[in-house]
């Protein structure tokens, strides 16, 4: 009897450790289910945020992220066609340089002040590392051509035609990403490409002040543009993936670089005779163009925060027509009709490749 009473009681206490082991394993499907729940909810919450976001920017921001991206970028390059053709500092090595120095100064305040001020909360701490920027070289290299070739196609082309003279960068990035990430392009953008490149010809014949030097300059700009938005997602890893610290590294590094080709170039050796060193408003223009240099990074960023990257796209696009007429109006740029044409076919050209690409993106 002893021992059946001894049996019962080992099946009791081992129903009963099954029951809380069930009962364990119960709340702990009950807990990973809630916080799965808690998660799907923080998601919720914050596509809502981003959504509410979106829409008070519609109604409140909208207007005045697009109109400082219009500002930034269009006085950028009205600023720099002053200081090189009104004022005909011909250094424009020089005015790279001192540019790079001055975007440099704004990001390393900006990134400072990122922990103090909410709205700059994007920016990631400062920091230069030698291992990093040695592998950031190369891109930055490229980065480097781009800007000095980009000043020097404005020294020799009129604002009017500056659009025309860089617009084959598409047709660059659909060379080299054939060539490089042996990525073919849809029919419909290769189609865009050509309407561009039309209209780089038609411009090009038709532009009043033209310039060899000016359409080479505008050629190898929209080389290094292509091949640098190629080139930066290789080197994106060694910078965490991070945009804004990737600027860093290029500013710091492309002022080391710049800084030779302005000896051999051999502006500095005339540069100390220019009586314009000694001018207030010549440094303030400078300065100013120097600081838009990193605005426009700036304004683009929240531009797609508050609305999209099709806006981004489009506002773009409206910003080339707005800059081509305000240079016609200011500078009295003279149009020919073929010139106009073409300036049309680029632009057109440009939107509908640029809206060809994000939807095939989207999908």
């Amino acid at each position: 009897m002893n021992i059946q009473q001894n049996d019962k009681e080992r099946l009791l206490n081992s129903s009963d450790d099954i029951e809380i082991t069930i009962d364990n394993n119960e709340s702990e499907i009950v807990k990973n289910n809630n916080s799965q729940l808690r998660e799907q909810q923080q998601k919720q919450q914050i596509q809502q945020q981003i959504q509410q976001q979106k829409k008070e920017s519609n109604l409140g921001t909208i207007a005045s992220v697009i109109g400082f991206y219009f500002l930034i970028s269009i006085s950028l390059v009205f600023l720099n066609k002053i200081l090189l053709s009104d004022y005909k500092f011909e250094y424009p090595l020089f005015i790279t340089w001192y540019q790079q120095i001055i975007s440099f100064i704004a990001i390393y305040l900006m990134t400072s002040m990122s922990k103090k001020i909410p709205s700059l909360s994007f920016l990631p701490e400062f920091e230069f590392k030698t291992q990093t920027a040695l592998k950031v070289l190369p891109v930055t290299a490229v980065l480097t051509g781009m800007v000095i070739f980009n000043n020097l196609c404005l020294e020799y082309v009129e604002v009017s035609f500056y659009q025309v003279a860089r617009s084959l960068t598409i047709c660059f990035s659909l060379i080299l990403t054939y060539i490089i990430l042996k990525s073919k392009t849809s029919l419909r953008a290769t189609m865009a490409c050509l309407v561009v490149f039309l209209g780089f010809v038609l411009g090009s014949a038709g532009e009043v002040n033209f310039s060899w030097l000016g359409i080479v300059f505008g050629l190898l700009s929209s080389f290094f543009v292509a091949l640098y938005s190629i080139a930066v997602k290789r080197v994106l890893p060694a910078v965490d993936g991070n945009e804004w610290r990737l600027s860093i590294y290029n500013t710091a590094i492309s002022i080391g670089l710049i800084f030779p080709l302005i000896l051999v170039s051999g502006e500095a050796s005339t540069i100390f005779n220019e009586p314009l060193l000694y001018s207030g408003p010549f440094w303030f223009y400078m300065t100013v163009a120097g600081i838009m240099g990193y605005l426009i990074s700036i304004s683009v960023f929240m531009q797609i925060k508050h609305t999209s990257p099709l806006t981004n796209t489009i506002s773009g696009t409206v910003k080339a027509c707005v800059q081509t007429i305000l240079a016609v109006i200011f500078w009295g740029n003279p149009i020919s009709t073929q010139n106009a044409l073409g300036i049309l076919l680029v632009i057109g050209g440009s939107f509908w490749y640029s809206m060809q690409r994000f939807f095939e993106m989207k999908k």
